[in-house]
């Protein structure tokens, strides 16, 4: 495992008391051009968060930043685009091999 793949794993839980959790394979994904790694099937959001990206989104208006909330799909606080692709709720979707997830600014739209 490469220096920058391990840096890439720094935030997340390895060991939890109760839960156990399931890894797919290794993959590559870029945020905003930059690449980093994460386990398949993941939720995006999982992998950003072990990434150390806590900024998803900025809002329309007052361009306040707006990160991980509700982690169910009930919120906007999540909305990316992904693969060219505006308001992806990055809580629920899963991480696949070389995605590109951009941080959104305000609503989304399509390019």
């Amino acid at each position: 495992m490469s220096k920058k793949t391990c840096n890439s794993l720094n935030f997340r839980i390895k060991e939890h008391p109760i839960l156990e959790f399931k890894k797919g394979r290794l993959v590559k994904f870029y945020f905003n051009g930059q690449e980093l790694f994460g386990y398949e099937g993941e939720p995006i959001a999982a992998s950003l968060i072990a990434n150390g990206i806590k900024v998803f989104r900025y809002t329309e208006k007052k361009h306040r930043p707006r990160g991980f909330f509700c982690a169910l799909g009930k919120c906007s606080s999540c909305l990316m685009t992904v693969n060219g692709i505006p308001n992806v709720m990055v809580c629920i979707e899963p991480l696949k091999e070389g995605m590109d997830v951009r941080r959104q600014k305000g609503r989304g739209r399509l390019v």
